[in-house]
């Protein structure tokens, strides 16, 4: 009989959001009149912005005439995108990225997962906690961790606790780590990173010779002109830092798919024996063998968001999800509860009511106000006497979400 990788079966539980899943299903084949209310998982409601859905349908039409078609496209992702995300993501805020640099992909929750395809099991690891459980689950799957704890917690890991009392910005890690996980705006809790405390890290990781792997998902929706949306603003980061980002949340295409990877030229990792290899080779040949690439359709569409019309679509996006954000933050504040993020991206943060742990205050919302949420001690130990709420919503729905909380 074929043997499994027994590595999953070290996994915790299931994933988060499909046990989230689980609950609601059963409370709502238990109660199908119930209205509910889904702020849980990070998904966006509102339509995909008007210029990326023209570009995709005159993709599509090209793609229906003889001389327009294509077919496998560059592993890497179309130049003409790759040159407009270099000038108006990188470029535009001083950051010295080009276009080769840069891989479209499906996913940046697949890329932050697939990047340990190049990098070698004798890594230490560290990873906030909480965490976006994607960064240690898919450690787990490649067999870089031991056996979690009664607490949840990987042997293997470095965990790095991020609280109220650090502002929810991680302390560097007391001895020495190879790999970093980073995200900022931060998925759980919403805080940000100053340039100040980027380059911290950056200096921790040059001086240890480590890698920072650094999700910048959410970095559309910072708000303050003066926090960093790159970790390539730092000086010193295209020496130590692999950054991802997505179309999913700025523009929408969480159902559409389209992402980016920058691996800087000359980012450099270590062979068994001691030899230098370039990370940017490897990514490129491991994309090679095992991505066909992003779809033409899907990567004009992309291509939209850099136009005028797109840019101001998006902007209105992004600027619809805040205003959800303060919503809620307000109605929660005004409810007695202690309010964390929702100011600089999507996600509002809160503390539990006292002698409340998260998966209770997830059953005592979803049976007494129908609404669903995200227990905190999903996300890591740390997280446990938290709740994330998402901003992701229509504004009747955050509204009336919020209504149904105060009522409590």
């Amino acid at each position: 009989m074929v043997q499994v990788n027994g590595n999953y079966l070290k996994l915790k539980a299931g994933y988060l959001f499909p046990e989230i899943a689980r609950r609601v299903k059963a409370f709502s084949e238990a109660h199908p009149e119930a209205p509910i209310i889904r702020l849980g998982i990070g998904d966006v409601t509102e339509p995909l912005p008007e210029a990326c859905r023209e570009a995709m349908k005159a993709a599509i039409d090209e793609m229906g005439t003889r001389e327009g078609f294509h077919g496998y496209g560059p592993e890497q992702g179309y130049l003409w995108l790759r040159e407009a995300i270099a000038k108006n993501d990188f470029q535009a805020r001083g950051c010295q990225v080009n276009p080769e640099e840069i891989f479209v992909s499906d996913g940046s929750k697949c890329d932050s997962s697939n990047i340990l395809d190049i990098l070698g099991e004798g890594n230490r690891i560290a990873v906030t906690d909480p965490v976006y459980p994607v960064y240690v689950d898919s450690n787990v799957m490649a067999g870089r961790t031991g056996d979690a704890d009664e607490a949840g917690q990987y042997g293997g890991l470095t965990y790095l606790p991020i609280t109220a009392t650090n502002g929810f910005c991680a302390p560097l890690p007391e001895g020495k780590v190879d790999l970093i996980y980073l995200c900022f705006p931060n998925n759980p809790t919403g805080a940000v990173a100053t340039r100040e405390q980027l380059k911290q890290w950056v200096d921790y990781a040059l001086a240890n010779n480590a890698l920072i792997l650094f999700d910048a998902a959410y970095e559309a929706f910072i708000q303050d002109p003066s926090l960093p949306h790159s970790i390539y603003e730092i000086e010193g980061a295209r020496d130590c830092a692999i950054e991802f980002r997505s179309f999913s949340k700025n523009a929408g295409f969480t159902g559409t798919r389209c992402a980016l990877t920058v691996v800087p030229r000359g980012l450099m990792g270590t062979a068994a024996n001691g030899e230098k290899v370039e990370l940017w080779s490897l990514w490129n040949r491991r994309q090679c063998t095992k991505f066909n690439g992003v779809s033409y359709i899907v990567q004009r569409g992309a291509e939209a968001v850099y136009a005028p019309a797109g840019r101001a679509q998006v902007q209105a996006l992004i600027a619809f999800y805040m205003a959800n954000a303060t919503i809620i933050r307000r109605e929660l504040s005004a409810a007695g509860l202690e309010v964390h993020g929702g100011q600089q991206a999507p996600y509002v943060w809160l503390k539990t009511p006292t002698g409340i742990d998260s998966w209770g205050f997830f059953d005592h919302l979803l049976g007494k106000a129908h609404v669903v949420g995200t227990p905190g001690s999903g996300f890591g130990a740390a997280g446990e006497g938290y709740f994330r709420l998402s901003a992701f919503n229509s504004r009747a729905n955050v509204e009336e979400a919020m209504r149904r909380i105060r009522s409590l």
